[in-house]
């Protein structure tokens, strides 16, 4: 069975990390072909982004977005947008929501968002 909008990214968290969830059916569907091409460097990806979605200071793979992409709506609450780089043009989008642990998968892809074009 495959993923889908709002089913969580298995496998599940341990004690105090975030959860990861899928906002679209889209991201669901990007990160299994990112889990394909990049196994181990989805792998760690979803482990850092579990454990700590914000890091202080952003690293060179995982820091927030800017501009207009520098916040995102997500069942009408407005939430920061970090981006993970997977690969050379493979990245994830994410919004965490500190207040409930949860870590909501906007966008997941091989190929560089447009979005940023």
């Amino acid at each position: 069975m495959s993923a889908k909008r709002g089913a969580r990214a298995a496998p599940p968290p341990r004690p105090g990390d975030y959860i990861l969830r899928f906002a679209t059916n889209d991201a669901a569907k990007g990160w299994e072909e990112l889990c394909r091409q990049a196994a181990a460097n989805t792998r760690a990806a979803f482990e850092a982004i579990e454990s700590n979605p914000c890091p202080s200071p952003p690293t060179s793979r995982q820091h927030p977005l800017k501009g207009s992409l520098a916040a995102a709506a997500h069942n009408g609450k407005a939430l920061p947008q970090w981006q993970y780089e997977v690969t050379a043009g493979g990245r994830i989008w994410y919004l965490p929501d500190h207040d409930t642990r949860t870590c909501w998968i906007k966008h997941a892809g091989t190929g560089h968002p447009r979005a940023t074009d």
